[in-house]
């Protein structure tokens, strides 16, 4: 198990610190699988009069994704930079908020979703947040792609990245889902998992890493990642010139008590 860093997550300057990367976010981030969408959306009735609040949203890739199926769509964002460099999508409005503090009303929303970003939240206090917003019975639901490394060339990709940096991507480290019914605010914690898989030529491969925040974006520390990166496209490419970074998607559902 990786040892957490004495400074938490939601402490590192989580709502500023993608200021600079909200281009390459957008270019760059994998979308998430029909499947993990489905999954979200199992049983909540027609999509089309469904409210979705997606939090954490960033660039609106999994809102955009939610929003394709019918419902509207809030995507929730505290950072300018990244609402600025997000896709218009017709059903996706984007608003400035936090996880602990959203601003919406009681009780509005049928879907809350963080995709990519609950381990960013103050963790109870967000939950607490989501249940004061959520419908009764309606649907909390946790999302991360997570980078599977029993695939060669993606346990390369992460091994760059940790030797390269000596720090632990934040969005690997371990996740406890009990934490979801701490506080008896929700309940049914169902668990899905999903393969997917992310074609990258070698300028997308050094794009991806350039979207994540730990990564240095200048100077001999980046230099040394790239060009490791670049070596490793090489290696694994294939005829086309593409490399395949697999994830697997893991989707936690519940129900707001």
């Amino acid at each position: 198990m990786v040892t957490p860093p004495a400074t938490p997550l939601h402490d590192l300057n989580p709502t500023g610190r993608f200021s600079d990367r909200a281009q390459d976010y957008a270019r760059y981030r994998p979308s998430y699988p029909g499947e993990a969408i489905d999954a979200l959306l199992d049983g909540l009735g027609k999509t089309a009069g469904l409210t979705v609040v997606d939090v954490g949203a960033g660039t609106g890739i999994s809102a955009r994704q939610l929003a394709d199926r019918g419902p509207s769509v809030i995507a929730l964002e505290p950072n300018e930079s990244m609402r600025r460099a997000a896709q218009a999508h017709p059903r996706v409005r984007f608003l400035d908020g936090t996880a602990e503090s959203t601003g919406l009303s009681d009780r509005s929303v049928d879907l809350v979703l963080a995709a990519q970003a609950f381990h960013w939240f103050r963790q109870r206090q967000a939950l607490a947040e989501f249940h004061r917003v959520l419908r009764p019975a309606a649907r909390l639901g946790l999302m991360w792609n997570l980078r599977d490394e029993d695939h060669p060339f993606t346990r390369g990709y992460t091994e760059i990245i940790r030797d390269k940096t000596g720090s632990e991507p934040a969005e690997m480290r371990p996740f406890d889902p009990d934490v979801i019914t701490a506080d008896g605010l929700f309940r049914d914690v169902r668990l899905s998992e999903f393969i997917f898989e992310q074609p990258l030529d070698e300028a997308a491969l050094v794009g991806r890493a350039a979207s994540a925040s730990y990564i240095p974006k200048a100077g001999p520390g980046w230099d040394a990642i790239a060009a490791s990166l670049r070596e490793l496209a090489r290696r694994h490419a294939g005829r086309d010139g593409l490399t395949t970074m697999r994830y697997v998607t893991r989707v936690y559902t519940a129900a707001a008590v």
